[in-house]
């Protein structure tokens, strides 16, 4: 969402703030899926953490399929609406 429509409210702004930076966090974890990480190493075990609260959820609905999973798909429109609903609550 543009900022500019919620004008210079610091709390819309930390709320913004922090749901792009949530949608940041699963966009990592989403390309570590993709490519040859060590799932051991400290970095990702917190990555890990931070997303799979959100993610499982989803994957109870829609479960991978062909070795693909939507979830995170999902879960991004999902993040999506509630930041909209979150920034007209605050706003």
């Amino acid at each position: 969402m543009q900022m500019y429509l919620y004008g210079p409210s610091p709390i819309a702004r930390a709320v913004d703030t922090a749901f792009r930076i949530y949608q940041l966090i699963l966009l990592v974890r989403i390309l570590c899926s993709w490519f040859p990480v060590d799932r051991r190493s400290k970095w990702y075990w917190y990555l890990y953490r931070a997303t799979e609260p959100v993610l499982a959820p989803f994957r109870q609905y829609l479960p991978p399929s062909g070795g693909v999973d939507f979830s995170p798909i999902l879960a991004f429109i999902v993040l999506q609406i509630l930041q909209e609903i979150v920034l007209r609550i605050v706003v």
